[in-house]
């Protein structure tokens, strides 16, 4: 039986270090779409692994494809996941009293009012150019 062999201690392979980073990154992008918050978290963890990842990378004469790849996905999660938690937050009133309706609204109907009570209080507490963009990604 032979014993595995293993990289220098603080070092690791260059070649999971660039797999490693494009996986987080691709994580960070779907934790983006359920988690805003926990999205921001991931995608700066990931972006600090494709960082890490380059040097070693180039230092082992490896492609950099992945840690590129991870680096650039990560900074649209973390662009995407910034936008997203910073709009909760702006509209986290709005969200709450919406919140308390839904847990009163004992019919399709009255959610319904809910919904357009949200949509009338989002409207009004968001620019024009904002609502644009909003009305142009819903389907």
């Amino acid at each position: 039986m032979s014993t595995p062999v293993q990289a220098p201690a603080g070092q690791q392979p260059a070649e999971s270090a660039g797999r490693r980073a494009i996986w987080l990154s691709i994580a960070a992008l779907a934790m983006t779409f359920m988690l805003p918050l926990a999205g921001l978290v991931m995608a700066v963890f990931a972006m600090m692994t494709g960082i890490r990842a380059l040097p070693l990378l180039r230092a082992s004469k490896k492609p950099t494809g992945t840690a590129t790849g991870g680096i650039a996905v990560s900074t649209v999660a973390l662009v995407l996941s910034a936008i997203a938690t910073a709009l909760q937050l702006y509209l986290m009133d709005e969200y709450s009293a919406y919140q308390e309706c839904m847990k009163g609204a004992g019919t399709v109907a009255s959610q319904g009012e809910c919904y357009t009570q949200f949509r009338s209080a989002t409207e009004k507490k968001l620019p024009p150019e904002v609502l644009r963009i909003l009305n142009t990604v819903q389907p």
